[in-house]
């Protein structure tokens, strides 16, 4: 017989979100933890930055978080009259973003967001979250945004190309994780937090996607484990 005079108590699933103020104040120490050489991904994007931003240029970071890539290309290129934009979907990161100076940052969510004719597109780590039916649409937008010759550097977590390729790179992820000094607890929460909020693709998908939007030009730039650096160039 079932038991029915004992109450059962539901948990409900916490998803994960930036626009939490907690996680924006902790995002820089957080996202260290999380990917792999995340600054080693900011040192890539400055220098190839010196390739596609000249006088007049216009730069665009979809996914601006705090802003600090931003800023440092901003201070990189500090005699060019460059006009940086950020576009980040969580209030509290653009509150945070706009503390630097020099750099516009606005709060829109960047499927919708307008974009001029630009020579230097960032996204590190921000298509991944967006929806499945919407990623062509953004790829396709960002290929039209940029001028010949213009530059997307596109950072993405990937899938293995198949079962026994993603079991590899999950293992060795959580090894990652683990050195990072997070508990498996932590590590199991999280991944539950990200159902149905991050879905990455292989890297082939990703791909399909710069080309069906125009991209001839494409190269991976750097990769490790399951997070992967692409230039692609107009």
């Amino acid at each position: 017989m079932f038991q029915t005079d004992k109450k059962i108590k539901s948990k409900k699933r916490i998803s994960w979100t930036f626009k939490n103020k907690t996680v924006a104040n902790a995002f820089e120490k957080h996202v260290a933890k999380s990917v792999p050489f995340y600054e080693n991904s900011h040192e890539i994007a400055l220098g190839l930055s010196d390739f596609f931003l000249k006088d007049k240029s216009i730069c665009y970071d979809l996914g601006s978080s705090t802003g600090s890539l931003l800023r440092k290309i901003n201070e990189r290129h500090f005699d060019k009259k460059i006009s940086y934009i950020g576009y980040d979907d969580s209030k509290e990161m653009v509150r945070l973003a706009k503390k630097n100076k020099g750099i516009k940052f606005y709060h829109k969510d960047i499927t919708k967001a307008k974009m001029q004719k630009s020579d230097f597109i960032l996204s590190l780590f921000t298509i991944q979250f967006v929806q499945a039916k919407e990623r062509q649409k953004l790829f396709n937008k960002i290929y039209q945004s940029l001028n010949w010759g213009g530059g997307l550097f596109l950072c993405e977590k990937i899938r293995g190309k198949d079962a026994r390729f993603q079991d590899i790179l999950n293992f060795l992820y959580f090894d990652f994780k683990k050195k990072q000094k997070l508990s498996d607890k932590e590590i199991l929460n999280k991944e539950k937090s990200l159902r149905g909020v991050m879905d990455p693709f292989t890297i082939n998908a990703n791909y399909d996607f710069l080309k069906r939007a125009g991209f001839k030009d494409i190269m991976p730039i750097y990769q490790y484990l399951c997070f992967v650096g692409i230039l692609a160039i107009k």
